[in-house]
């Protein structure tokens, strides 16, 4: 039986994995914000802070795919009535994977926060690493809200103690993080099209 990290290590490519220290070390140094959930066919890492979530990964196994573990897992965040900011790949057509995640997202009802521009250097690869900002607003929360929450948890979960874990800091958060003057692409919009469903 392969455990929670190695679930996780086994789907997510490398340069999105945190450490296994690094994880078991937020679990225990910010256990206050920091959990897992875990089932026999899923495991959640996330942060919790007053006003809003953070998924830091969502994995459901292959063989359980349409059971409606997913949008289970995700409706247990969505009755804490707070917004739910998740960061995903840049659609890549040729991975249908991607294609599935994001059509899920927009199916439960998150938004793209195509303001923010979020370009963070892996530790692991070297390379730069360009994700996009999802996010789920009950209370009609606005991007530059996002963007205040997705600083904190930055600051307080991706970077938390990375030169003890890595050997070398994480670019700072106003490298990493930016407002983009106009709008980019909806990366959901593909998706949230009737059309599409």
């Amino acid at each position: 039986m392969m455990n929670w990290y190695e679930k996780l290590n086994q789907y997510f490519p490398v340069e999105e994995m945190k450490s296994k220290d690094h994880m078991d070390t937020l679990l225990k140094e910010k256990g206050s914000v920091y959990y897992k959930d875990e089932g026999p066919y899923h495991v959640l890492m996330y942060a919790e802070f007053p006003s809003f979530s953070f998924v830091d990964y969502l994995f459901v196994s292959k063989e359980s795919r349409g059971m409606g573990i997913g949008k289970k897992t995700l409706q247990m965040l969505k009755d804490k009535d707070k917004p739910i900011i998740l960061e995903v790949e840049p659609v890549d057509y040729e991975d249908t994977d991607s294609e599935k995640r994001l059509r899920f997202y927009a199916r439960e009802g998150f938004e793209h926060a195509s303001s923010i521009g979020y370009c963070r250097r892996s530790l692991a690869t070297g390379e730069e690493n360009s994700m996009e900002i999802l996010y789920w607003a009950p209370n009609g929360e606005t991007e530059e809200e996002i963007f205040e929450a997705m600083k904190k948890m930055y600051e307080d979960i991706h970077t938390y103690k990375d030169e003890h874990f890595y050997g070398e800091s994480y670019d700072p958060v106003s490298d990493v993080l930016t407002r983009k003057e106009q709008d980019q692409q909806d990366i959901l919009k593909p998706f949230s099209d009737p059309v599409n469903k």
